[in-house]
Parts: C-alpha cells; structure tokens; sequence
C-alpha cells in the first residue's frame, strides 16, 4: 500500500506533495471533494478524518498524520540526508517550527476570512489588512537570503509557497482587490518566482491541474 496522502488541489496539502516530490518519495495521492467529503473513489473522507480537512497522510501501517507541519517535518525525517529540515535537537531545527507555527497561525489562518468572505462579513475589512502586514514582515525576513531559513529551501518554504498561492489564483481576484498581492513585495515575489521554477514544485502544480 505504501504512503498514501489525501489532498484537494491548490489546497494546503501542496506542501506535503511538494516535499514528496522533493524527497523522491513514491505515495498514492487520493483526491478529495471539499463539498462532499468523498474521495475520488468515493468513499468518505470522514472516516478517516472527521474534522473533514486535508492533508492527511496514511502510512502503509495504516497510522495516520493530518495536520500539514507535522506531516512535513514527519517526511523530511525519512529522508535526513535531503536537508529539508535541520537535525533534531539543533538550534535550526526550532527555528524552522517557529516559521511553521507563524505560517499556521498568522497566515493560513489569516486567509480564512478572505476564503469566506460571504460568511466573514465586516471581518475582511480588519484581516485583510492584517495579512497584508505579515505578508510586508515576511518580505522584509527574505531580504538578502533565498528561502526563509537561509541558503537551503525547507519544508517551510513548501508550506509558505501553497500558503502564498491563494493569494495569486485566479479564482481569489477578490484577494488581489483586498491587497494581498506583490506589488512592493520584490523579496517575496523573487522567492516565490524561485521556487515555483523547482522541478519538485512545477511536478506537483501539473499533478493537481494548477499549471
């Protein structure tokens, strides 16, 4: 059975499929229905998961990991020798899950009233802004360095990479009008330009119908 991971395309579960690819790793990708629940087999998703989101990884003993940043680093394990994630222990590694929280906390779940914007009501109008300024921090952290750790991309670039992307999808113009753009942004536009050229990334975007 091998290694299986759930996703919905252009969702946060690009990132573990892009660090499959950039790991060489064989898996089973299972494509899941964000309206329905059902897999494109069709089964449900529930069962598996009942908080009903993606990604979530099976592994051939059927445990299961379901939240994005420790799926990640759980990959980048397998395979030490890749760099995708510093040693256990080190200093490096800490600072990597200190981007990984800020990346869950203060971005993809920022993105959630802008992906909700009927139900979110007057709320977009103070999380856009709010973004906007983490989006404004990040560049300024990418200044002089090409991935957000320094010389070597990480599992935290795949993260912030499919994070960003919402923000470029021709299906969130509605974004774009918020200011949740590049304009001004010239570090995170070059890195994002940057790893978007990665054979690991372009394999992933083709694989989910993004291009």
């Amino acid at each position: 059975m091998g290694i299986t991971l759930y996703y919905i395309p252009g969702a946060c579960s690009l990132s573990p499929h892009i660090v499959l690819n950039e790991l060489d790793i064989e898996a089973t990708l299972v494509q899941v229905n964000h309206k329905t629940h059902l897999t494109e087999h069709g089964d449900d998703y529930t069962q598996l998961n009942p908080l009903g989101y993606v990604p979530l990884l099976q592994l051939e003993d059927g445990r299961t990991l379901r939240e994005g940043p420790a799926i990640v680093q759980y990959l980048a394990d397998l395979k030490p020798g890749h760099g995708l994630a510093p040693a256990n222990g080190t200093f490096a590694r800490y600072q990597l899950q200190e981007w990984l929280n800020f990346l869950t906390s203060e971005i993809h779940k920022g993105f959630i009233p802008l992906l909700y914007a009927v139900l979110a009501g007057r709320y977009v109008e103070t999380a856009t802004p709010r973004l906007a300024e983490r989006f404004r921090w990040i560049d300024a952290q990418l200044a002089g360095r090409p991935y957000l750790l320094g010389n070597a991309f990480t599992v935290a670039d795949a993260y912030l990479f499919a994070l960003t992307g919402w923000g470029q999808a021709s299906w969130l113009k509605s974004v774009y009008r918020a200011g949740i753009h590049f304009d001004g942004l010239d570090h995170l536009a070059a890195w994002y330009a940057r790893v978007r050229e990665r054979p690991a990334v372009r394999k992933a975007l083709a694989a989910e119908g993004l291009g």
